[in-house]
């Protein structure tokens, strides 16, 4: 059984920063891309970033240049590094692993950024 443990979210000031984090452990095999969604109250889960298994990333229009996605392997673990934090980046952020045959979600962890 895989499970996908985030940390890193809480309470910050509009222009702060916070740190996501997403480790995978159990039977998993052979990880591929790595990404993170959010979804705001009454609002459509949306894609936030992705990292692929050769490290090319993608980013949301709304937080490019704001956020960084990186990976690493050994740990099969996917951060988010969210900066210049906005009132509109609250949500709740999921991780989501894609490995060979399986996906995973993570549970969410929430962020709330204050104005």
């Amino acid at each position: 059984q895989v499970h996908l443990v985030e940390s890193g979210g809480g309470l910050v000031q509009a222009g702060g920063s916070l740190r996501l984090s997403c480790g995978a452990s159990g039977s998993i095999f052979s990880i591929n891309a790595m990404s993170w969604y959010r979804q705001a109250p009454e609002k459509q889960r949306e894609l936030v970033a992705i990292i692929t298994s050769g490290g090319s990333t993608n980013y949301a229009d709304s937080v490019k240049g704001r956020f960084t996605i990186s990976r690493d392997n050994a740990k099969n673990t996917v951060y988010l590094q969210m900066n210049s934090l906005k009132p509109e980046d609250t949500a709740t952020y999921y991780c989501y692993v894609v490995a060979v045959g399986m996906s995973y979600w993570g549970k969410g962890t929430l962020v709330t950024v204050s104005s």
